[in-house]
């Protein structure tokens, strides 16, 4: 240590100064790269991401494909698995089905390293980055020039990969230059990396200590990829070793699950699985691969000597998690309940579907499947407020109050949920959302509204079932048969707005329209017929205020769910 201090005494203070502001610029300029370029393919590909999360749930292998193509996507496993961890928590995946999926986030996150390791590509008087470089300025001319979302977010893309090279090459730069040749600098570090790297050919107490410096770091920076970019960076001033990369990039595969652990917390059961599942298959693959790296590092270095470092490091990488997953994979049930095992569920808890966590703030990370949970909750939120509207006419009808705390049950449960939704739409609202999805966001809002109202309408025929019960009046036969009449219309309805609203099956518009008009034809008939009855002297006056105020409720629930369908219309244009 002292010979260490001795070295770096003689080190111009500003020059590392300056080095060291440069590469955290850097590594700045590469993490805003990576997110630009990831969210906006998200964005352009939500649909294709919808479609990939489905498939995930066939089987083990189709999970791992659409782990690794949505990570690749993404360019983070941690985010992939943020997002499963939110999936599980709501429904969406079963546990089994997630670990496939984050099996396949290991192997996805692999093209980073690839990326780091291309961006030294090419000789001195011309890099590829510089490639890269006029790629962000076309990235930045589609943004400024395009008119089409589709443009724009083409644009993004090409600023997020542009960004990523600028990045890594302003790292790159500012190591070279705080380790040129004969600097005190680069004496003092490598003699620093001395002391850690063994020259026989294995390394012994080091292991842990490179192991734990790479988990530490990247769950600090909570990003395995920028702490991969930087070890790139010193392999390739030849400052480290292979054998000494290769540790603590396992080290970082188990740092990188904090940020998993981390979005579990306050989630379900199943979520904190999840997330256990993530820790344990990085920690088997470390365990599997601690061995040949300790006591077989230098001869797989020697092995791929005709190779520059940062490609060892990004091959070692890949190889690290195919061989992990192809070993792990079979065994994949054994280690869901081994996670089962270790998070127990409580005693006593309840994992019910009603809860209000079916909108999990996780699934914000990927607002294209927000958009598209959220629509699942509206037409579940739908489906209850129009079973209580058909208990309440029940209980109109036949005068069998005994369902009225049921109702009444249902009734908040579905003003909670429209705060909830709304609440969660909020939040979406703020993303930069594709302009399909700012127009569903906008058209739930008043979807969940008119569910809400259809909720209320169902309240008010309770009330008149109550007023009717106490007074000890009956709608006469002719009175009831029109009634079921209307029923049978707004029941239709509903069928029709439901297959518009959940399939946005357009070809439904015009049973909707025929519909809501028969509505509105028998809500004038029922008037009618009761005008003449009560001229006639056939209902009392108590029947009479009831039947008159329930002919408009009913009318009112059918615009309602009128509205629900003609919401579609506003975005039905980008619906394939």
């Amino acid at each position: 240590m002292g010979n260490f201090l001795l070295a770096l005494g003689g080190s111009d203070v500003l020059q590392i100064f300056s080095s060291a502001f440069f590469i955290l610029g850097g590594i700045t300029v590469f993490m805003i790269g990576m997110s630009m370029m990831g969210s906006n393919i998200e964005k352009a590909a939500g649909k294709s991401m919808r479609r990939l999360m489905g498939k995930a749930t066939k089987n083990r292998f189709i999970g791992v494909g659409t782990g690794a193509a949505v990570t690749a996507i993404v360019n983070s496993s941690a985010a992939t698995t943020v997002m499963i961890v939110g999936f599980v928590n709501v429904g969406l995946m079963t546990l089994t089905q997630a670990a496939s999926v984050i099996m396949g986030a290991n192997i996805g996150t692999t093209i980073s390293a690839f990326i780091m390791a291309l961006s030294s590509a090419g000789g001195a008087s011309f890099s590829i980055t510089a490639i890269f470089a006029l790629v962000a300025f076309v990235g930045l001319i589609l943004t400024m020039a395009g008119k089409k979302d589709k443009v724009k977010h083409s644009g993004h893309i090409l600023e997020g990969i542009g960004l990523i090279f600028i990045g890594l090459n302003v790292m790159s730069g500012a190591v070279s230059d705080l380790m040129a040749e004969g600097s005190n600098t680069r004496e003092a570090v490598e003699f620093l990396f001395q002391a850690l790297g063994s020259q026989s050919a294995y390394l012994t107490w080091e292991i842990p200590v490179l192991f734990i410096l790479g988990a530490v770091l990247t769950a600090a920076m909570q990003s395995s990829a920028a702490l991969t970019a930087i070890i790139i960076s010193l392999a390739s001033q030849n400052l480290i070793s292979l054998q000494m990369a290769m540790c603590i990039i396992l080290g970082a595969n188990v740092g990188t699950c904090l940020t998993s652990l981390i979005s579990s917390m306050g989630a379900s059961v199943n979520a904190k699985r999840t997330a256990a599942v993530h820790l344990l298959f990085n920690v088997a693959g470390c365990i599997i691969f601690i061995w040949p790296v300790a006591f077989a590092g230098q001869y797989i270095a020697q092995a791929m000597s005709g190779i520059d470092t940062q490609w060892q490091i990004a091959l070692f990488h890949m190889v690290f998690n195919l061989l992990t997953t192809v070993i792990l994979l079979p065994f994949l049930k054994h280690l869901v309940k081994l996670a089962c095992f270790i998070v127990p569920e409580k005693k006593g808890e309840v994992q019910s579907a009603d809860e209000h966590e079916l909108l999990d703030k996780r699934l914000l990370r990927t607002p294209a499947i927000a958009v598209g949970q959220v629509r699942k909750e509206l037409t579940y939120m739908g489906r209850i407020a129009f079973e209580n509207y058909k208990r309440a006419l029940n209980m109109l009808l036949t005068g069998d109050m005994s369902e009225t705390e049921e109702f009444e049950n249902t009734e908040k449960h579905i003003n909670d949920y429209n705060s909830y939704v709304s609440s969660f739409l909020v939040k979406l609202s703020l993303l930069d959302l594709a302009e399909s999805d700012e127009k569903k966001v906008s058209s739930f809002y008043h979807v969940a509204s008119d569910i809400e109202r259809i909720g209320d309408y169902a309240e008010n025929i309770v009330e008149y079932a109550t007023q009717m019960t106490e007074a000890k009046e009956t709608f006469s036969e002719h009175a009831k048969a029109e009634i079921e009449e209307m029923d049978l219309h707004i029941t239709n309805l509903y069928d029709h707005v439901r297959e518009v609203f959940v399939n946005q099956d357009m070809s439904r518009i015009p049973d909707v329209e025929r519909e809501e008009a028969a509505t509105d034809k028998m809500c004038k008939t029922m008037q009618k017929a009761h005008l003449r009855r009560a001229a006639e002297h056939r209902c009392t006056p108590e029947a009479s205020a009831v039947y008159l105020q329930l002919a408009i409720n009913m009318e009112r629930i059918g615009d309602h769910l009128h509205n629900v369908a003609n919401s579609v219309k506003t975005y039905h244009s980008e619906v394939k």
